[in-house]
């Protein structure tokens, strides 16, 4: 990476800024250390704060309409005011918290296709707000996550494509104003029952929401309808569990429950 320099709101001969990430991969609940270091331009200003914001690709429903929408989530300020000469170089140390429920975008070292994640590094001159360009993160699945989607891959499903979607999930606990789907072609076994299945993350400290969403096929003489189901991963406990044999007993209860035989 090179210094950029922040023209827009700061005019030609402005500072320059280039955001330095000691490791670019964490993983939700943790921080993403690194440093921000700053070179003065032309003339003398005062920097009134620099802050760092993540942000990532949401999909906004809008009436009859669908869009997508980059939205900040999460903000730290880093410092707050002091002056910058001409040619002076300012380094500043970070560490960003990386909230529980940020969306995962790298799966068995593999990036999600759908997903954008990065910090966009903020400076305020003299009441004029200029931004860097987003620096990309790559954000990993927690153990209790991992497991869960290990699970799916080891009964046959395969990964579709991951979104975010603006909104709350009915009956569960948010602190974000959008959650993460994750989709994959059905397994074989599931083949006739299914379309596809939806797995979304909703994490805490303490534990990990599971809602899973099945898209159910239709027949002949029936229309094709969502079911939906939900469990808690304690991440204290999660090696615990036969995650592919309780997914796929849970599987099988609820389409058979549903009157859908394979």
């Amino acid at each position: 990476m090179v210094f950029r320099r922040l023209m827009q709101a700061m005019g030609v001969g402005g500072p320059q800024v280039e955001t330095v990430l000691a490791n670019p991969n964490c993983r939700p609940g943790g921080q993403v250390e690194g440093r921000v270091q700053i070179l003065g331009g032309e003339h003398q200003v005062d920097i009134s704060y620099v802050s760092l914001g993540l942000q990532t690709r949401v999909e906004v429903e809008s009436g009859d309409n669908e869009y997508q929408s980059n939205q900040e989530f999460h903000r730290q300020h880093i410092t707050g005011a002091f002056p910058l000469a001409p040619g002076q170089r300012y380094d500043i140390p970070f560490r960003f918290d990386v909230p529980w429920e940020t969306p995962v975008t790298v799966l068995y070292g593999q990036h999600l296709h759908g997903m954008t994640m990065g910090l966009r590094t903020e400076l305020e001159v003299a009441r004029a707000v200029d931004s860097s360009d987003l620096d990309p993160v790559s954000v990993h699945p927690l153990p209790a996550q991992e497991r869960i989607l290990d699970a799916f891959v080891r009964l046959g499903f395969r990964f579709a494509r991951a979104d975010v979607e603006r909104g709350h999930i009915y009956g569960v606990h948010q602190t974000l104003p959008f959650y993460q789907e994750i989709e994959f072609y059905p397994a074989p076994q599931y083949a006739r029952a299914i379309n596809q299945l939806e797995v979304t993350f909703v994490s805490d400290p303490h534990r990990t929401e599971v809602i899973l969403e099945l898209d159910k096929r239709g027949g002949l003489l029936t229309e094709g309808r969502d079911a939906f189901g939900r469990l808690t991963v304690d991440h204290a406990t999660v090696d615990r569990t036969d995650w592919t044999a309780h997914l796929d007993g849970w599987l099988r209860q609820s389409l058979q429950s549903r009157g859908l035989f394979f």
